[in-house]
């Protein structure tokens, strides 16, 4: 008589639980990548290179901030620097969320070579990397020209002109009035029909309107059910199909924003676009923190910019007056 073997009850192989949490979202068409509101790390990015008429080249970085909500600060200096020339370069110092491309140019000699330029950001324990060289590939071409080229057009458009009035210190808990006086040749010419949401420093379709024919499918337009989520740009929501939520537009022709460029804190500014009466743009600035902080001035004409910068101190009302 054989000997019946015994056939153990027990599976042969354990299927890690994350494995197995991973099939069945992905069962139910759910993607499996997480979306931090906090907590998470800042990356640096080289965006490529732009050539300058005198021969010298302007490196383009960018950065992504991981974070879904959360600005994030970072001091320049040992944590925050650039090599060689450095630690400060003109970088940022406080982060927005989600990624943030070509933020800063910096401009390097025509004999730069093969040289390389590093970006270093060290935050919650990781030391992350930009590099920046001149490979030929990752030129980026003068606005207007085609990669085959092709000659912008030149309607004879100049930036506009931005001069921001000197700020005195902030005491907590205060608001700051920023006028900032605003001229312009007049180009371009408002186009015909041309709405509100031209975007910053967009001529034709703007941000957030398609070019005729590239219109969003009817079947990818947000419903009353689709989650959102929080967007990069101050006050403005973007669902996760791109559907805007809310928040003010830029206007379509002469506008001047502010963004925090460096400081500890975020900052609200009213209006997020101020429009251009008598040659002048007013925003009102409100502080949470005390610090030092750079906020960065956006003056557009709907075509091209002028970005100047304002240094504002903000101290706690306790502290002493000098």
């Amino acid at each position: 008589m054989l000997e019946r073997k015994h056939r153990s009850t027990r599976p042969t192989h354990v299927w890690p639980l994350t494995l197995v949490a991973f099939i069945l979202i992905a069962a139910q068409g759910i993607s499996g990548q997480l979306q931090y509101s906090s907590g998470q790390e800042v990356a640096p990015d080289f965006a490529g290179w732009e050539a300058n008429p005198d021969g010298s080249f302007n490196m383009q970085f960018g950065y992504l901030n991981r974070n879904y909500v959360e600005e994030v600060s970072v001091p320049v200096g040992p944590q925050n620097n650039m090599e060689p020339g450095g630690p400060d370069r003109g970088q940022p110092g406080h982060f927005f969320p989600r990624r943030n491309p070509k933020a800063f140019g910096v401009t390097v000699p025509k004999d730069f070579g093969k040289k390389e330029l590093v970006w270093t950001i060290t935050f919650r324990g990781r030391a992350l990397k930009a590099i920046g060289w001149l490979q030929p590939e990752w030129e980026i071409p003068a606005p207007g020209v085609g990669r085959d080229g092709s000659a912008p057009v030149n309607d004879g458009n100049q930036p506009p002109t931005l001069t921001l009035e000197p700020v005195q210190r902030v005491v907590l808990p205060a608001t700051l009035t920023l006028t900032a006086s605003f001229a312009d040749d007049g180009l371009p010419k408002p186009a015909a029909g041309r709405g509100a949401g031209a975007g910053r420093g967009g001529a034709g379709a703007g941000r957030g309107r398609a070019p005729v024919g590239q219109e969003t499918p009817p079947i990818l337009m947000p419903t009353e059910a689709t989650v959102e989520a929080p967007a990069n740009v101050p006050a403005v929501r973007l669902n996760l199909r791109g559907g805007r939520i809310g928040g003010p537009r830029a206007p379509a022709g002469a506008s001047v924003s502010y963004i925090v460029w460096r400081g500890p804190a975020a900052v609200k500014t009213e209006p997020i676009f101020a429009t251009i009466t008598d040659g002048k743009a007013v925003t009102t600035a409100t502080f949470t923190q005390p610090g030092e902080y750079v906020l960065r001035a956006h003056a557009t004409d709907g075509q091209l910019s002028t970005d100047q910068d304002v240094k504002v101190a903000v101290v706690a009302a306790s502290a002493p007056q000098k």
